[in-house]
């Protein structure tokens, strides 16, 4: 397990330096100018001789190589950067809004792991049944849904008709003190919202992998040897079932980290979905590279995770690939 944490280490070095370097590229042939999202409407009357001043303060002006390889060596020390667009150090700018969107991420990613698998494990028991076909009809349905449509959707039911949950923000209008209970009611939506988007890849996993599971023989002579249906779900077509939902979690975390930054916007949750989409349209080099590394990283940690995840499960299983 460490050998194979080690390698996979190692391979992410590169891949995070390929990354960096194509965010610059791409930032670099993008039509939005950063001198003019930076001086904002002081920038419509200001002098070229100005912007041309302001290109060279804000580092714009150097070739594609030097801004790259110069903001890679301050990264290296500790130093990120300032952001153009936020007017601060990248450093807090994340540290401001991370917390906010991992705790957005993780309580979606419960939801949509124990309700994709409670369904999964119920839809198998009885495949074909109306349980069955009706949720499996649901999930079918929102893989096709978008999260944004979901947020905006849910805003209308329990915000505008039915008035019991807020539309969105992290603290009730007019509070300056955020406390955990307006925090947790802010937090139902976004995170249901995002658990449910997430949901129809968990619950056809463990459908399949369950009701697979169930006509294997050793679940058979578990049956035969008179083993109670309940134990025989759980012991042993729940374990077996699971193992194909563990690769899982790895290629879920680009879509929960997309549906995480459209889920944010709609619901105005103070994570890094508005940096994102700042850097993104402002061409802020620092802020962007370092957001894209941090996506990046999350993706490799996840698919880490689960190798490791499926290794631990099931012992036939090695981990020096």
């Amino acid at each position: 397990m460490a050998r194979m944490a080690g390698r996979r280490t190692l391979f992410a070095g590169p891949v995070l330096l390929v990354v960096t370097f194509g965010v610059f590229a791409v930032a670099a042939l993008s039509p939005f100018d950063p001198v003019k999202a930076y001086a904002g409407t002081a920038g419509l009357t200001s002098s070229q001789a100005g912007l041309d001043q302001l290109r060279a303060n804000l580092g714009v002006d150097q070739p594609l190589l030097a801004r790259w390889w110069e903001w890679l060596t301050s990264a290296l020390t500790g130093d990120l950067g300032t952001s153009s667009v936020m007017r601060q150090p990248v450093s807090d700018v994340i540290a401001e809004r991370l917390g906010w969107s991992v705790l957005l991420a993780l309580c979606a990613f419960a939801v949509a792991v124990t309700l994709g698998t409670g369904l999964g494990v119920l839809a198998a028991r009885r495949q074909g049944g109306p349980l069955d076909r009706a949720v499996s009809g649901l999930a079918y349905t929102l893989e096709a849904a978008p999260a944004f449509w979901l947020g905006l959707l849910a805003v209308w039911l329990f915000s505008v008709r039915l008035g019991v949950l807020p539309s969105g923000g992290l603290t009730d209008a007019g509070s300056d003190v955020v406390t955990a209970g307006q925090v947790a009611r802010h937090l139902v939506l976004p995170a249901l919202v995002l658990g449910i988007s997430q949901l129809p890849w968990f619950f056809l996993y463990v459908r399949q992998g369950v009701a697979d599971a169930l006509e294997e023989d050793p679940v058979r002579g578990a049956r035969a040897r008179g083993l109670g249906e309940r134990r025989v779900l759980l012991g042993h077509g729940l374990r077996s079932g699971m193992l194909p939902m563990l690769t899982l979690i790895g290629s879920r975390v680009p879509e929960l980290i997309t549906g995480a930054l459209l889920v944010e916007t709609v619901f105005s949750w103070p994570g890094i979905a508005e940096a994102t989409v700042r850097a993104a349209t402002s061409v802020d080099f620092p802020l962007l590279a370092a957001l894209t590394v941090l996506a990046t990283a999350a993706v490799l940690a996840g698919n880490l995770l689960s190798d490791l995840l499926y290794g631990l499960a099931d012992p036939r299983v090695g981990f020096d690939g």
